[in-house]
């Protein structure tokens, strides 16, 4: 099944691009944040390719006066991978691993256009290995870039540009990933499901801080790290901390953070600290994380395309849709000897089922 990728140099394998490996739940996204610098205008996109599945899809979602307006897209495959579009929305790799361009065509009432440039080169985290019982759960690998935005969002009429100064986070990430319909068949003695996860990209004026802690339901971290990445940084002048921590206050009723504490031990200088103070919540199923119909990979057709509005006043937070969210976070970052920092930046949560770490 020959593509148009396999025209490039960028096999991997004897198999054509169309084929990843074996695993069905082979996966490949881009994702995609944003917020003005007072936090406001909050949106963010995903755009997903699942191989063996045939299926693409894309999601475009943006907060605006207490109202999550999203855009789903989902559409056939046909097997190439090249044709970075599902139904009104697009990707456009302008410059490799720097600048990227999003386009929402006008969709019931939405659209959008934006270009994000990186601010330094993106990090690679760690690869994610996980199995539940003998069957691999996640394998994949993921870079991460904090960039600037321009560009504008419209909303039923009313467009806005994006304020001078908006910031964000994009990553590209692809492995293998629970997609599409669950598997009727649990796998036995497996032990209880369980899965914790953190991960909060900063922007400050000066630099970017990542960090991200994925532990087990009693508290042991199986894929943690803390990079601090200056402004235009390449890759080998960033520094990584194996051994961040953590400390977090839960609102109370629910399973997501009132308020945090970052230590990043740092070689040779003082630590940094950093606190978190939430100051909105951006639910990731407007983007398909958790969705009750648009969950990602999931078969709609040749092409469907939907707008849903999501408030968010009044949420149940506990239900199973809700538990992932980005909270957006006003940040002030500590230094001994040097004056405080302010900054923005997510505080991405998901906490399914146990972790008495933090009484859940």
């Amino acid at each position: 099944m020959l593509s148009k990728a396999d025209d490039f140099p960028i096999h991997q394998t004897p198999e054509p691009i169309a084929y990843s490996g074996t695993d069905r739940n082979f996966y490949d996204r881009y994702f995609f944040n944003g917020y003005n610098p007072d936090g406001s205008g909050f949106f963010a996109v995903a755009f997903g390719v699942y191989p063996h599945l045939n299926v693409a899809d894309a999601h475009v979602s943006v907060i605006r006066d207490g109202v999550e307006h999203c855009v789903h897209a989902s559409r056939i495959l046909h097997m190439e991978r090249f044709d970075l579009q599902v139904g009104p929305i697009r990707i456009e790799v302008i410059e490799p691993l720097k600048r990227l361009k999003v386009t929402l065509a006008p969709t019931d009432g939405l659209a959008a256009e934006f270009v994000f440039e990186g601010r330094a080169f993106p990090i690679e985290e760690p690869r994610f290995i996980r199995r539940n019982g003998p069957r691999t759960f996640m394998d994949y690998t993921r870079l991460t870039q904090n960039g600037r935005y321009t560009g504008w969002i419209e909303i039923d009429g009313k467009r806005e540009a994006l304020a001078a100064g908006c910031v964000g986070t994009r990553d590209r990430s692809w492995g293998v990933r629970p997609i599409g319909a669950p598997d009727p068949q649990p796998t036995p003695s497996s032990g209880p499901p369980g899965f914790f996860w953190q991960w909060t990209p900063m922007n400050f004026a000066d630099r970017s801080v990542f960090f991200h802690f994925t532990a087990d339901s009693s508290g042991v971290p199986w894929n943690t790290r803390a990079v601090v990445c200056p402004d235009g940084a390449s890759a080998a002048e960033m520094i990584e901390v194996e051994h961040a921590e953590m400390a977090v206050t839960i609102e109370p009723g629910t399973r997501h953070a009132r308020a945090a504490r970052l230590t990043v031990p740092m070689p040779n200088a003082p630590a940094l600290e950093i606190e978190f103070k939430p100051i909105q919540t951006f639910l990731m199923r407007g983007i398909g994380y958790t969705h009750p119909k648009w969950g990602h990979g999931r078969l709609h057709g040749e092409q469907e395309v939907e707008r849903e509005d999501i408030s968010l006043a009044n949420l149940d937070l506990n239900a199973m849709e809700n538990l992932h969210i980005q909270a957006i976070s006003t940040l002030t970052l500590k230094q001994e000897g040097r004056p405080d920092q302010a900054g923005l930046g997510v505080f991405e949560q998901l906490a399914f089922g146990p972790y008495p770490p933090l009484g859940l």
